[in-house]
């Protein structure tokens, strides 16, 4: 049950349980596994890498299989959709006009006496991708990960990732990697695919830095190899936070909150509204919605433990609510939402509008940590792409999401 809070100091109290989250009793038992997987990796290489595919993935991978092959990635083509082949082009080319509007620039001042200041950017050598295996594929990760790289004139790109049941990896991964001009693709995970980058083996080579999401035993390896290598920012579940007054539809507005759940089990989405008639509106949506449909386990133990409705008097409170709460994506469905952007001091990605749902920020617009506001004809122009991706992932409560807002 989706609950609704009207006390700011009950919310204050839930925010920060809800915050709290990811904080796991069996940290420190899992960070012990962790070293010991890391030392056991740099002490005997592929055949450590080998060992512990077997006993964690259950697969018994060849030597000779490790790396992803030609023929592999030519198969892969075959397997993929083309609107799904489309879909990925669209993406990339969004992400990487992006990201080229923010390459950074070497410069150089000569200041007086003689003096001579300056800053030089150089992309390192060979960069590693971790793509997680989740249930269907990220070939959205993927893109997300290689293309900045591809941008800043990496060299080298070095992806690795478990395999499935049957030693594959997911068609829609292998062909996004080639859009993205990785070649040299792993089939490993876990810990121990992070130890084989941040060291090197006989098969696979070191690299400079290290991006990509992954379960709790990939960020303890990424925090233990730092000093070692360089690594992106830690990932934590997903999260969201929609400030919302009358303008907002309650309906699209339930839809957000279930694809957010949808994402995680432990995926955080919260509605803070100053609309009563809104918040009622919209937990009896998410209500009728999870009885009526087949939703995961996932997304009901997630609305239930880390979903929430804050009724506050005025938007002021929401935002202040918002900064304390400190989450990955806001989204801002207000009456001038450009008004309260300047008011969020910790707030990654910034939604705003109701033409903008998470489905752009998870798959094409290409930016994190940044703003983004689509039209309904941006929207409507790119519906067909964010949905492709959306079903290769199996993310389909997406899809709701998006369509709502075309059809509203």
């Amino acid at each position: 049950m989706l609950r609704i809070i009207t006390q700011l100091a009950e919310a204050q109290q839930e925010l920060a349980r809800i915050r709290s989250r990811n904080q796991d009793d069996q940290v420190v038992h899992k960070e012990a596994t962790v070293r010991e997987i890391i030392q056991t990796v740099r002490r005997l290489g592929d055949s450590a890498l080998l060992q512990y595919t077997a006993e964690y993935d259950c697969q018994n991978v060849p030597l000779d299989r490790l790396r992803v092959s030609g023929s592999d990635l030519d198969v892969a083509y075959q397997q993929v959709s083309p609107e799904l082949l489309q879909a990925m082009e669209v993406a990339a080319a969004q992400i990487t006009a992006f990201h080229r509007l923010h390459l950074p620039k070497s410069w150089v001042h000569f200041a007086p006496d003689d003096v001579t200041l300056g800053r030089q950017y150089r992309p390192v050598d060979r960069a590693g991708l971790y793509i997680p295996r989740g249930r269907m594929g990220y070939p959205s990760t993927v893109l997300m990960n290689a293309l900045p790289a591809q941008v800043a004139g990496v060299q080298q790109l070095v992806m690795v990732t478990p395999p499935n049941a049957d030693g594959s990896i997911p068609a829609a991964v292998l062909v996004a990697a080639q859009i993205a001009g990785v070649k040299e693709i792993y089939r490993v995970g876990g810990a121990q695919a992070i130890a084989a980058l941040a060291y090197g083996t006989e098969t696979i080579p070191k690299v400079d830095l290290i991006a990509g999401p992954g379960n709790m035993y990939v960020t303890l390896a990424k925090q233990l190899v730092s000093g070692v290598v360089g690594i992106d920012a830690i990932a934590c579940s997903p999260e969201l936070v929609i400030v919302a007054d009358e303008q907002a539809r309650a309906g699209i507005v339930a839809a957000d909150l279930l694809a957010q759940a949808a994402r995680d089990i432990l995926a955080a989405a919260i509605l803070i509204t100053n609309d009563r008639d809104l918040a009622e509106q919209v937990q009896l949506i998410v209500a009728k919605q999870l009885a009526d449909r087949s939703q995961s386990l996932l997304t009901e133990k997630a609305i239930a433990h880390h979903c929430l409705i804050v009724v506050v008097d005025k938007i002021s409170q929401a935002v202040e609510l918002t900064n304390q709460f400190a989450p990955a994506q806001v989204m801002l469905w207000v009456e001038e939402p450009w008004e309260l952007v300047s008011s969020f001091r910790h707030a990654g990605t910034i939604l705003l509008g109701g033409h903008t749902p998470t489905a752009v920020n998870n798959y094409i617009a290409g930016p994190s940590s940044t703003l983004i506001e689509y039209s309904s004809t941006s929207l409507s122009k790119l519906e067909r792409a964010i949905n492709a991706l959306a079903q290769a992932e199996g993310m389909l409560a997406d899809i709701d999401a998006v369509e709502r807002r075309i059809e509203d």
